[in-house]
């Protein structure tokens, strides 16, 4: 694959990036507004997805969905203009939370910091399983989301918004970077092909091998994008996996060709829907390849034991809409480790006979980490390793 060397970027979804931020004029007023307007206090999903629709991230969307939108987006995956969206971005807020007056109100975090001003131009009421039947294809409270959807208020708000402070974080300040942010970096790699990694879980030496082949297979740059939002109950803490990537970056990458940024998403474990969200998220922040694992996105199993989506649905439907999307997927290769020439292959490439290792996620936990025993250098780095031990201590 040809790459032409100080080609522009992909241009964002939509064609412009969106920016909500007001300007320090602007700000000033807007802030000494916005502590005598009536405030609603918004939950920690709610406050990743003002985060991402503030910065650009969802663009085309500046706003949290209108009704028409949100209808559509559920029975067609498409806004009410036609373009390619499948995941209802919604602001849901309990009606009694609602105020009795105005028509503009403050969002604010669970610690009452001010941070966006919105028009209140529509409430309109949703039926939970309705949208959880069409967007994640159950209604099973085995799903994660599914189960905290019945804890949500039962109307959702929309209108214009303005932002007046993105959220406050203590850790990896460094690391959380808004998609201009991302893109100047990348464009000063010169690279015109992106390719973006999501990860929800610490990395090894299987995804080290597996994102530096795909840089090389699309000749560009690489985007290593972890969630430090909302991800799978259960999962590794992000503050654990990102001094783990963070730790393989320095020591392992190429630093002319990868960028690690964090992305504050709060993901919906929606399997192949949520395939295609996280392209459009990836191309705005610059990249125009997106690596899709098995089961993407996926939640684990329903109430019956069996998984929720098929191993290769998320592929499969990126395959169907990449050319819209404007993002070719690299499908994740299964690779395993060849023993006796101390290397990873493909697993159809692997030479009959052949000693293959290999350990589960299970054997992780309880064989090593339980045990306080190193994890082996062929599985992953010795920071890594590191990092994992002092996490999860004996």
């Amino acid at each position: 694959m040809t790459n032409k060397k100080n080609n522009s970027l992909v241009t964002p979804y939509g064609g412009n990036l969106v920016n909500l931020m007001v300007s320090a004029d602007e700000r000033q007023e807007l802030l000494e507004r916005s502590n005598r307007l009536p405030s609603v206090k918004i939950s920690a999903r709610s406050l990743c997805d003002l985060e991402l629709l503030a910065s650009g991230a969802f663009s085309p969307l500046d706003r949290f969905m209108s009704k028409a939108d949100y209808e559509r987006v559920l029975t067609e995956m498409r806004l009410t203009n036609g373009t390619l969206f499948p995941i209802p971005v919604t602001l849901p807020v309990a009606e009694d939370a609602l105020p009795s007056w105005g028509e503009q109100i403050t969002l604010c975090d669970a610690l009452n910091n001010n941070l966006a001003v919105m028009q209140l131009e529509e409430v309109y009421h949703y039926d939970s399983m309705r949208e959880a039947r069409l967007v994640l294809g159950s209604t099973d409270p085995r799903h994660p989301l599914i189960s905290e959807m019945t804890h949500w208020g039962k109307v959702y708000l929309s209108g214009t918004l303005k932002m007046i402070n993105m959220p406050i974080y203590h850790d990896f300040l460094e690391l959380r970077r808004t998609p201009a942010e991302v893109r100047a970096l990348l464009q000063q790699m010169g690279n015109s092909n992106v390719v973006a990694f999501q990860t929800r879980n610490p990395m090894h030496r299987i995804h080290e091998e597996l994102t530096k082949r795909a840089a090389e297979e699309v000749n560009g740059s690489l985007l290593i994008h972890p969630v430090v939002g909302m991800t799978k109950p259960g999962d590794v803490d992000h503050y654990t996996r990102v001094r783990v990537y963070r730790a393989l970056v320095e020591n392992y990458y190429d630093h002319d060709r990868t960028v690690l940024s964090l992305l504050p998403l709060a993901m919906r474990m929606a399997g192949p829907r949520e395939a295609l969200w996280h392209a459009i998220i990836r191309r705005n922040y610059g990249a125009n390849h997106l690596i899709i694992g098995r089961d993407h996105a996926g939640p684990g199993k329903n109430s019956q034991g069996k998984p929720f989506y098929g191993p290769y649905e998320a592929q499969e439907m990126m395959e169907q809409y990449s050319q819209e999307l404007g993002v070719t997927p690299v499908p994740f290769q299964e690779l395993v480790y060849l023993a006796d020439e101390e290397r990873y292959d493909e697993q159809d490439k692997v030479p009959e006979g052949a000693t293959i290792y290999s350990i589960s996620a299970t054997q992780v936990r309880e064989d090593y980490l339980a045990k306080g025993v190193a994890l082996p250098e062929w599985f992953t780095r010795p920071e890594t390793s590191e990092i994992l031990g002092q996490m999860y201590p004996p």
